[in-house]
């Protein structure tokens, strides 16, 4: 029997817990913010691993021409506290490796951290037009005027279960907050019988879209001065670092393709040590995610260490329709 299923019955206090505070904001018992820019929300029902920062960047690029767009995030294990701008000389310490990733991608974007996201807002509706809520699903004290909710295609919400049994944050109900649902991560060559499956078993309201995204990898590995082709490893033994929830996506996509590597993997968001640096100054080239590449590239400077960019893919030719409804929804809220 899996360990984590011996703690199904703290999970049933936990989902009571998180219930309860939910009707409280469903209510009116406590307060969800509403404010008169729009923003939007990307989130999840589990903990990390679902592609969040992808999407982030997807919005980010769709909207940066058209709107004054700023992001905002917690800054997750940063070691700063309050509201701090994010600068493309930032560390990822002082700001959280995500957020930095955005702001060395979109320099001219306003990035913050910070973890009361009604401060937030308040500081960045006075220089943005629409404010992206990175990873804040869960945070009631603001209400979105837009939701998306994303959820890994081999880690569904609907196959799993609370926490500390599963890794959701809240009930698998909370899906009904969203505006758009988005299974993220399908394989490539996923049958579309698959997808039907899936949104069948998921009985969104008629009002909710769904879509269907998979991660597609960069033609080139980025290293501090440098950018080359990603068949430059194909020869070339080299060592992967992943400090990700999920890494097997990329593996797999390395793997496919032959390259040979050995793989050092980490937990999410994992602060590197002394000694596991040292480990990997003895390697000749490490490739790494774009996250982890954040908190590594300061301490491994000099090294050979370059990083596999990604993007968000939608499914199926729907990229128009899922635009569509965020551009939609930024209008029809800035007229109402």
């Amino acid at each position: 029997m899996n360990f984590r299923k011996l703690l199904f019955p703290f999970s049933i206090l936990y989902d009571g817990v998180t219930t309860f505070r939910n009707r409280a904001y469903d209510w009116g018992w406590k307060e969800s913010r509403i404010y008169d820019i729009p923003v939007i929300c990307v989130g999840n029902l589990s903990v990390g691993g679902t592609g969040k920062s992808p999407m982030i960047e997807y919005l980010l690029q769709l909207l940066k021409e058209k709107y004054n767009v700023a992001v905002l995030s917690r800054g997750y294990k940063r070691k700063t506290s309050g509201y701090v701008e994010v600068g493309v000389k930032s560390t990822a310490e002082e700001v959280g490796d995500e957020p930095l990733q955005f702001k060395k991608k979109f320099p001219e974007v306003t990035v913050a951290v910070c973890a009361d996201r009604r401060e937030g807002i308040e500081r960045l509706k006075q220089k943005a037009g629409v404010i992206l809520l990175d990873d804040a699903f869960q945070h009631r004290r603001v209400k979105p005027s837009f939701t998306i909710l994303l959820t890994a295609f081999e880690d569904l919400y609907l196959n799993d279960y609370l926490l500390p049994a599963g890794n959701l944050r809240e009930s698998r109900s909370g899906i009904k907050r969203a505006d758009v649902v988005i299974v993220t991560k399908c394989p490539q060559d996923v049958p579309y019988a698959s997808l039907q499956e899936i949104q069948y078993q998921m009985e969104l309201q008629p009002e909710q879209r769904l879509f269907f995204s998979r991660i597609g990898y960069g033609k080139f590995i980025k290293g501090k001065t440098e950018e080359l082709p990603l068949e430059y490893l194909m020869d070339k033994p080299f060592s992967l670092v992943t400090g990700i929830a999920n890494p097997k996506p990329l593996v797999d996509f390395l793997k496919k393709r032959q390259f040979s590597f050995e793989h050092l993997k980490y937990p999410d968001h994992h602060d590197f040590t002394t000694s596991e640096i040292e480990v990997m100054k003895k390697k000749d080239i490490i490739l790494t995610t774009e996250k982890d590449y954040m908190r590594l590239q300061p301490k491994l400077n000099k090294f050979a260490l370059y990083h596999l960019p990604i993007t968000t893919e939608i499914l199926n030719e729907q990229a128009f329709a899922l635009n569509e409804c965020v551009l939609e929804a930024i209008e029809g809220f800035r007229k109402s």
